[in-house]
């Protein structure tokens, strides 16, 4: 009997022993040989724009003609500079205001504008509600034809206060009085939003430039085509010191479309 239980004993014994071999057994984790970094997020460096940097030229980057728009808020101007260290293939100088304001600077500026190679041009502030007879005869006593390669620019930013019926029969009248002194059309500079609001099929006939200051290109209420955007009125340029409009052509427009016929 004793044996017998000796036996029982040991087959119990091998066989708790085989099932503690028989279980799973937990994996080791490896020692880290090197760090884990972790890959971070590319974000997109923005680049900022003309509006965001003043210092920024459009002209560097592209291949439009440039070009730029003075009058004497911009004060002393080199000219030199300009005309042989710029892209600047243009300007349009403000010559008259109303019936009666010239320009303080104007004569000395377009005198030094041609003395260094560049194309200029002319343009009056338009007041509506102002004489159009002494309009007339402010600008052409300041815009003379033998001085201008480019087409006289009205520019037009206000009604005057006129109901919009009357500030169209105005600009109409206006307009064709500066085409019969010039026997040639004018440019038109406003603004796209003043465009939208007022001048939509009532100046169809005439070339514009168009003015806003954004990155994307003005599109108009009617879609139409026009000759310039003035791009920036934060613009910087070489020989002025302070900030200057600046101005490009659109698409294949070219200064050809502008030139002034004697």
């Amino acid at each position: 009997m004793r044996k017998i239980t000796i036996i029982l004993t040991l087959l119990l014994s091998f066989l708790i022993v085989g099932n503690v071999d028989a279980a799973p057994k937990k994996k080791r984790k490896k020692a880290r040989t090197h760090r884990v970094i972790k890959k971070r997020r590319r974000v997109p460096v923005h680049k900022p724009t003309i509006h965001e940097n003043r210092f920024i030229q459009c002209e560097d980057t592209c291949s439009h003609i440039h070009g730029i728009d003075l009058s004497h808020y911009q004060g002393e101007v080199f000219w030199h500079t300009i005309g042989e260290r710029t892209r600047t293939s243009y300007v349009y100088l403000k010559a008259t205001e109303g019936g009666d304001r010239i320009d303080a600077r104007y004569e000395h500026n377009i005198e030094m504008a041609h003395r260094h190679g560049l194309k200029v041009g002319s343009y009056h502030f338009f007041r509506p509600k102002t004489d159009l007879t002494s309009q007339l005869l402010n600008f052409r006593t300041q815009c003379l034809p033998g001085e201008q390669d480019l087409i006289p620019m009205l520019d037009v930013e206000s009604t005057g206060g006129l109901p919009v019926e009357e500030f169209c029969d105005s600009l109409h009248k206006f307009l064709w009085m500066l085409e019969d002194t010039y026997q040639q059309k004018p440019l038109i500079y406003t603004g796209r939003n003043f465009y939208n609001k007022y001048l939509v099929g009532e100046v169809d006939d005439y070339q514009l430039m168009i003015a806003m200051y954004t990155d994307e290109a003005p599109v108009l209420a009617d879609e139409r085509d026009f000759l310039l955007w003035q791009y920036t009125g934060r613009g910087t340029i070489n020989g002025v010191t302070g900030n200057v409009d600046k101005s490009r052509f659109m698409g294949t427009h070219s200064l050809d479309e502008l030139r002034f016929r004697r």
